[in-house]
Parts: structure tokens; C-alpha cells; sequence
């Protein structure tokens, strides 16, 4: 049995949906209710590959909110990613992605070091974070989507935004070594880590993001929004490939402009429809087919039988291992949102 550990996209979010996740006492509690509320399983699945081959899976709401990540509540939301790894562990899941910010508080607050949550000890190789299968469906996003809209990637620049991440470096190596892009550029606040990537890719420009985004004709945006920050559409080339890697998934709603073209970065779509709930509370257009990718590397590792945190550890993926992961993500009936 594979698992999904998710949360919901604000306080607002939450409340809105909690009544049709089944908890209505949820529905118009405030944030410190939420800070203390457990991990709770609402929603059984069921996948069939292409191949035919069917599996089981559960997602475990881990009741964590962004809002969570402010001043004092920072410890309830380690707690919040903790407790659901519990809950998963605890119900006999065999390999459970972790999505959202789920995997991004358990490496920033080095979770790994806190192995024991009350009478259960976690098994790391339980879990997976699923960025390999995103940062290869990126990766094919940007091949993909490129070439329909007419974009030629020897010939033009690529900004990468947040290249120093799990899923940035991972797409940087993917296009450094298998596509022929014209010009990479590399963007993200640590210098000294950008300066390392730099290094190891053998290319790249440096830039900060006020001179990268004018000259890209691709945009991979996979960091968060600073603060009060807003993109101007008109300053961005036309046509300009914008590739919305982040969570939520919200620059189409601000970057309104005919030239440019916003795509929802890792997000996958199944050849069968699944049979779950939860993908039309996070509003998918199509959520019979459409998933995050992280979601579904925990399908692919069910469905190989592959238990084992394939995805784990900050700047750790290979382009081997997007190779291996592609490969099983197409055999499976798995494909890359496009335009």
C-alpha cells in the first residue's frame, strides 16, 4: 500500500473543505485548532496502470497550514510532518510520499535527527519525497512545452528560480546534460551554494532575479514568492515559458499577459482515472487524471515494489535516477502536464 502526506493551501482553504472531508467540527475553527488537531486518514485510493497491474494507496491530511511557519507555531508544524509519518507508519503504508511543504520542513528542521514519535520509532526508508519524479516531469515540461510554443532551447535562456534547492538543482543537471539549452541561469539567495552549483554544472550565469527574468525565454520558478514581490508580465519576454514549480501553484492567477504562458510545474496527468476525492478539493482541472508528481513517485515505487525513500536528502538526485523514474512513470501510464 502506498501513501500521501498533503496538507491544504491556507487556514481559509482548510475551513472551506473541511465539512466535505467529513470533519465539519473542523470547518470554522480558527489557526491554534489547527495547530493541535491529528493526522487523519480521508481518502482511500485506488490506481490501475497501464500495464493493469492495481494498487491501493491512502492520503494522511497532516493538518499543517502555511500559516504555521510563522513566529511560534514553527514547532507545530514539525510536529504536524512528524505525527502524519507516525499515522502512516502506524497503519501498515508501505512507501508514502510527502508532499507540499511536508518534505521541505522535514529537511530545513532536519526532522531525521527525531526519529521517535511516541511509541513509534520511523523508518525513513517508509518515506520518499517524491522530488526525483518532479524534477524529471519539470525537466520534460520544459522540453515539452518549449518546443510547443515554438521556443528553441539551443538558442535560448533558461532561468532557473531557486536553482540551489532539491528539485532546482536536479532540473539544472537534467538540462545541462541532456538537452543543449542555449544559455542556463542560475538564480537563488545563497551565493556560496549557487557558487557549488555552478562549479559541478561546468555552466551557468549567475543572476539575481531582477536581471534574469527580462532575458529568459523559460522560466522555472521552484522557490517561494518573496514577500510583497510582484511580476511584472510585461517586462518578460513574449512568447515567454513560465513553469510554475511552486505550492501553492499561484503566478497564473498574477502574471495575466498573452505573451506569456504559465504552466503548473510537477504536476502529472494518468492515462486511467483514479479513484479518490482529493484532488478536486486542491482544485485539479481534471481530478480523475491530474496529480502532483511527488504524489505519484510513491504510486511508482508501489507499483515496481520499490520500498524505499528513493527520494531523500537535499541535492541527492541524479540524472540517473530521473532516468529510472522516467522510465517507470511512462511504463505506468504517466505524463507531464502540458500547454
Amino acid at each position: 500500500m502506498f501513501g500521501l502526506i498533503g496538507h491544504l493551501t491556507s487556514l481559509e482553504h482548510a475551513q472551506n473543505v473541511a465539512e466535505e472531508l467529513g470533519y465539519p467540527e473542523y470547518a470554522n475553527q480558527g489557526l491554534e485548532f489547527w495547530c493541535s488537531a491529528p493526522p487523519q486518514i480521508v481518502d482511500t485510493i485506488s490506481v490501475t496502470s497501464i500495464t493493469g497491474l492495481k494498487i491501493q494507496g491512502q492520503y494522511v491530511e497532516s493538518c499543517f497550514l502555511p500559516e504555521m511557519l510563522a513566529g511560534r507555531r514553527v514547532q507545530a508544524a514539525v510536529r504536524k510532518v512528524l505525527n502524519a509519518m507516525a499515522h502512516a507508519q502506524k497503519h501498515g503504508i508501505h512507501i508514502t510520499a510527502l508532499g507540499g511543504f511536508s518534505s521541505i520542513i522535514f529537511e530545513n528542521f532536519n526532522l531525521q535527527q527525531m526519529r521517535q514519535v511516541r511509541n513509534i520509532k520511523l523508518d525513513f526508508e517508509r518515506f520518499t519525497t517524491g522530488n526525483t519524479h518532479t524534477a524529471y516531469i519539470i525537466a520534460q515540461q520544459v522540453e515539452k512545452a518549449s518546443a510547443q510554443l515554438g521556443i528553441n532551447l539551443s538558442q535560448a535562456t533558461v532561468a532557473i528560480c531557486g536553482a540551489t534547492g532539491d528539485i532546482g538543482s536536479a532540473v539544472c543537471r537534467w538540462l545541462n546534460a541532456r538537452t543543449d539549452v542555449g544559455e542556463l541561469v542560475l538564480v537563488a539567495r545563497d551565493q556560496e551554494r549557487l557558487q557549488r552549483l555552478q562549479e559541478e554544472l561546468g555552466r551557468g550565469k549567475i543572476q539575481d532575479l531582477a536581471t534574469a527574468l527580462p532575458a529568459a525565454d523559460v522560466v522555472v520558478w521552484v522557490t517561494s514568492m518573496p514577500k510583497g514581490m510582484v511580476i511584472d508580465p510585461g517586462l518578460l519576454k513574449q512568447p515567454c515559458l513560465l513553469i510554475d514549480g511552486g505550492y501553492p501553484k499561484n503566478l497564473a492567477t498574477s502574471l495575466q499577459h498573452p505573451g506569456v504562458h504559465v504552466l503548473r510545474g510537477g504536476i502529472v496527468e494518468h492515462s486511467l482515472d483514479i479513484d479518490w476525492r482529493i484532488m478536486h478539493l486542491v482544485n485539479m482541472d481534471v481530478p480523475a487524471r491530474q496529480l502532483f508528481a511527488c504524489f505519484a513517485e510513491s504510486m511508482l515505487l508501489e507499483f515496481e515494489r520499490w520500498h524505499t525513500s528513493f527520494s531523500w536528502g537535499r541535492n541527492q538526485i541524479s540524472v540517473e535516477k530521473m532516468d529510472l523514474i522516467g522510465q517507470v512513470s511512462r511504463k505506468h501510464g504517466f505524463r507531464p502536464l502540458l500547454v
